[in-house]
C-alpha cells in the first residue's frame, strides 16, 4: 500500500517504516512539525519524502493520522476525506493530557476512523466515545544485546526535564542519584543542575544505545506518559530496570527483571543493589531482554499493522 504517514514521533515511525509498504512521508520547506520528512534517519528506500502538491498523483491507498490537525491536511493536499474517499487510522501515541480518566478523545464522535492506541492503557483512559479502538503495541527495532554494565551507573533518558518536570520525574532524580550516579541522555538535558546528575545529550540512536548498555540500570522515571520507548529500548539491550509504575509501564517490567514500584525509596535501594551486584544485573537484564523481544518484537508490530490495514482496503 501507498501510506500516508507524518514523521510524528521518531521511535515508533522507525519500527513502523519497516514493514512490506511505501511510506509517504510530508516535506514542507521549514522542515516543521507538519513536514519535517525523515530527518536524516537511516530508514529503507520504501520511506519517501514527498511534497505536499506531489501527493495528489502518487495514489495515497490510506492515511495513517496521528494529529487531528492531520484530517484537515489530508482534505487540502489530496482532495479527500479521511474515513469516507479514503482509507484512515488515528494512532494515539499518548496518555490524556488533562483529566486521567474523562478526558473525551478528539475522534470519539465518529466510526469511519478507528483509533489504534499504542497501549492498554491508554485505551483505557482515554474516553473513546463510539470511535472503533484496537491496540497495536509498539514494536521495537531490535539493538541487540550490547549489556556489559561495567559502570556502577544508572542510565535515565528524559526529553526536555526542565519544561517537563514532574510529568516525567525529574524532581526524582535528586533521589535516584544518592543511590548512584545518574548519567542523563535526551534533549535538553544539559539545562538541568543536579548534584550527581550528568547531562550527557541527545545522541544519535546507535551511540546512545552503546553508551546505555555500559551502565549497569536503567531508571524509567516518568509518572504520566505513554509507555516510553526508551524503557523497551533499555530491556532490548539487556539492562535490568528500575521503573516507577505508572501508566502502561506497570505491566511492562516482569518481576525478574527489575522493579516496578510507587515507592520511590524502594527504586533508589533497587538501583544501589543492582549498581553493587552486577551479577544479578546481568541475570535481570537477560530476563529484561527475553521479555522485550516476545512482547515488544517488531515482527509481531508489524504483523498486527498489517492486519489492520488489510481491513481498510475497500
Amino acid at each position: 500500500m501507498e501510506l500516508l504517514v507524518w514523521h510524528v514521533h521518531g521511535s515508533w515511525t522507525t519500527a513502523f517504516v519497516q514493514g512490506k509498504h511505501s511510506y509517504l512521508l510530508p516535506t514542507v520547506d521549514d522542515r516543521g512539525p507538519w513536514g519535517r520528512g525523515r530527518c536524516g534517519r537511516p530508514w529503507p528506500d520504501s520511506a519517501v519524502e514527498v511534497v505536499p502538491g506531489e501527493l495528489r498523483e502518487r495514489g495515497v491507498d490510506a492515511v495513517v493520522l496521528q494529529r487531528p490537525e492531520e484530517i484537515e491536511l489530508t482534505r487540502r493536499w489530496l482532495g479527500r476525506e479521511p474515513g469516507a474517499d479514503l482509507p484512515a487510522v488515528y494512532v494515539e501515541h499518548n496518555t490524556p493530557r488533562e483529566h486521567a480518566a474523562t478526558s473525551r478523545h478528539p475522534l470519539a464522535d465518529q466510526r469511519d476512523i478507528p483509533l489504534v492506541h499504542v497501549t492498554h492503557y491508554n485505551e483505557l483512559m482515554w474516553d473513546n466515545g463510539i470511535a472503533p479502538t484496537v491496540v497495536i503495541d509498539h514494536g521495537i527495532v531490535d539493538p541487540g544485546h550490547r549489556y556489559t554494565g561495567e559502570l556502577a551507573r544508572a542510565a535515565v533518558l528524559i526529553n526536555e526535564p526542565v519544561r517537563r518536570g514532574r510529568v516525567v520525574g525529574t524532581d526524582l532524580l535528586p533521589v535516584i542519584a544518592r543511590a548512584a550516579p545518574v548519567d542523563l541522555y535526551g534533549i535538553g538535558v544539559t539545562d538541568l543542575d543536579v548534584p550527581g546528575v550528568t547531562p550527557v545529550g541527545d545522541l544519535a540512536s546507535d551511540d546512545l544505545h552503546s553508551e546505555m548498555a555500559t551502565r549497569r540500570v536503567y531508571v524509567h522515571t516518568a509518572r504520566w506518559t505513554s509507555l516510553g520507548l526508551s524503557l523497551l529500548e533499555a530491556m532490548h539491550l539487556g539492562m535490568p530496570v528500575a521503573a516507577v509504575a505508572s501508566a502502561e509501564a506497570a505491566t511492562a517490567v516482569p518481576p525478574d527483571a527489575g522493579l516496578v514500584s510507587t515507592d520511590v525509596d524502594d527504586l533508589a535501594s533497587t538501583v544501589s543493589t543492582l549498581c553493587a551486584d552486577p551479577d544479578l544485573a546481568t541475570r535481570m537484564g537477560k530476563s529484561a531482554r527475553e521479555y522485550a523481544l516476545a512482547h515488544f518484537g517488531l515482527p509481531a508490530f508489524l504483523r498486527r499493522w498489517d492486519a489492520l490495514l488489510d481491513s481498510l482496503a475497500p
